[in-house]
């Protein structure tokens, strides 16, 4: 057993630099929520404005997938977030006995967590939809207006999706190009350091997973030439990772340029194919000393296609400590902001749902965000609210600016979106009717305190033993790749498309097992890991990375002695 884990402080708050695409959420936001408030506004029926606001933020997801996929991942948020909208409504319905409302809170916020974690549906995660059915189970509702308050979420929702689907009109491959690009420019931060200055392992790891997720933007988009070209250029970001010393990170950083603009894909002019003719969009061309033709390169790629991922239950016997720790924390924390007479129990809540991270560290971290995020937020609200109580398209304006800065801000640092977010959500309130401020401002405070005290403890007490686990099965996976690609190395002639496939699964699996041991090493009490078995099956997949990118010819042969290295069955 080791000793429980150290909770940093130092950069909790420090603020990194903004996405690429920040303004794509926070316009998308501001176009969804905008037409729906207004007429509910014209209609002097601003109080419905909570159920269209459930459609509207749908149109904060998916940002980051192709659009074949995002339109499936859209409809699925928006009938996931009416559905949860429809048991909260009915459980409002049935019965105002607020402690069951918080059970029937936690348990929706336990499974939006496992579900959006299991689904990796990416940012915002569960903490909006916690946000809308916890709300809803705290608004008088009768059976028969739920029907209507779920079409109005409905319609908000079919919104979002066109919101959501525009931008694919202008730009179709835009969020493979970002992709591609993103890892082109981490791979050029690695190659920078040849392998061996100063950062070189953080660099090394932020490449990789750029180059991962990449590769899993490539593989759910629709198959055709721009994504072949794509692809190659992925091809290229992998070499400079296997050997970052033969690479000119300039001329990544050339072609990430190229892909964030509407241009053609970049064809490099000194790839050459096995005819001698220029190579396509990337370094896919053969280069002799027994290399692959571009499309033999690319065969790996359409057996990793072919394959698909994984079901989805196949991963949730790991988040099972996740989710008992979602559930009692909300539940807890509910409880105890009832306890305090606190009237709006869902903040605390929502508070402890926002905390849950992949492990204890990070929990902790995000528990700190928050709690600074909400109380400076909570003195903008009391600057806006004058504003604001000036007249209802005054309130309608202001939130919407607020949408705004929170999806523009929170790239960079939780609690600097949470100083948006918390007024925004005050704001809400007083669609129905203004309230006094100084009541909302103290019970906002109450319960984000309660909310994070409660739902840490909740964190500390469900304890995740199977992170130790988890890394344990990961790494087997990583030393069965790098031995799966060994052996073929060690064959005279490997099957068409069997070593690209070996090096596409082993470097799959080195980020996982790099992914898996940081989250393992932020939990908390849990028996000693593995820390040097790690470090060595890190190190000899790398070399067996660099070996089979020297045995493909994409980089020109070096000697044996170090072709071979660490690469033996």
């Amino acid at each position: 057993m080791r000793s429980a884990t150290r909770l940093p402080l130092a950069g909790v708050l420090r603020l990194g630099r903004p996405s690429d695409i920040w303004f794509k959420p926070a316009l998308s936001v501001v176009a969804a929520v905008a037409p729906p408030n207004l007429i509910l506004l014209a209609l002097g029926r601003l109080d419905l404005a909570m159920y269209t606001m459930a459609g509207s933020l749908c149109a904060l997801y998916a940002h980051n997938r192709p659009y074949a996929v995002r339109a499936r991942v859209l409809a699925w948020v928006v009938l996931g977030m009416t559905g949860g909208l429809a048991v909260a409504l009915l459980a409002a319905a049935l019965t105002t006995d607020a402690v069951v409302l918080v059970t029937v809170g936690a348990l929706l916020a336990a499974a939006q967590k496992v579900l959006c974690d299991v689904t990796r549906l990416g940012p915002p995660g569960n903490v909006v939809l916690t946000f809308i059915t916890s709300a809803s189970l705290f608004v008088p509702q009768t059976p028969g207006q739920i029907p209507g308050h779920l079409g109005l979420a409905l319609a908000a929702g079919a919104w979002s999706w066109l919101i959501g689907m525009a931008p694919g009109l202008l730009r179709p491959h835009g969020p493979e190009r970002r992709a591609t690009a993103q890892a082109l420019d981490a791979a050029a931060a690695y190659a920078a350091t040849r392998g061996t200055g100063d950062g070189h392992t953080r660099a090394r790891a932020a490449a990789a997973a750029a180059v991962q997720a990449a590769w899993q933007t490539l593989l759910s988009a629709r198959e055709g030439e721009t994504n072949r070209s794509l692809e190659r250029l992925v091809i290229g970001a992998e070499v400079a990772l296997a050997a970052p010393a033969d690479t000119d990170p300039e001329r990544l950083r050339t072609w990430a340029r190229a892909l964030r603009g509407t241009g053609r894909v970049p064809c490099p002019d000194d790839l050459a194919s096995p005819d001698g003719r220029p190579g396509h969009d990337g370094p896919g061309g053969s280069r002799g000393n027994g290399g692959l033709g571009e499309d033999d390169e690319l065969l790996g790629v359409d057996v990793e296609r072919a394959a698909g991922r994984p079901p989805l239950w196949s991963r949730l016997w790991s988040l099972t400590p996740l989710a008992v720790r979602t559930a009692l924390g909300c539940a807890l924390a509910g409880y105890a902001s009832l306890a305090l007479g606190i009237g709006r129990p869902y903040w605390a809540l929502v508070t402890a749902a926002s905390l849950y991270q992949a492990n204890l560290s990070l929990t902790w971290s995000r528990g700190v965000q928050r709690v600074v995020g909400n109380l400076v937020g909570v003195l903008a609200f009391a600057v806006l609210v004058p504003l604001a109580h000036l007249h209802q398209a005054a309130l309608v304006v202001v939130c919407l600016a607020l949408n705004f800065g929170a999806e523009a801000l929170i790239g960079r640092n939780y609690w600097l979106g949470s100083v948006c977010v918390t007024p925004m959500a005050l704001l809400i309130t007083e669609f129905a009717h203004y309230q006094d401020a100084g009541t909302l401002i103290t019970e906002r405070v109450v319960d984000t305190v309660v909310g994070a005290l409660v739902g840490f403890a909740a964190a500390v007490v469900v304890t995740n033993r199977r992170a130790g686990d988890r890394l344990g099965h990961a790494l087997t996976a990583a030393e069965r790749a790098r031995e799966r690609a060994a052996r073929l190395l060690a064959e005279p002639s490997p099957a068409p498309g069997a070593l690209e496939s070996a090096r596409r699964s082993l470097a799959a699996a080195l980020v996982d097992l790099r992914a898996t041991a940081d989250a393992a090493s932020g939990e908390w009490w849990q028996r000693a890991l593995p820390q040097e078995r790690v470090v060595a099956a890190e190190q000899s997949g790398h070399r067996t990375l660099a070996a089979t990118v020297r045995r493909q010819g994409l980089l020109p042969a070096r000697d044996t002695s170090t072709r071979a290295e660490g690469v033996r069955p």
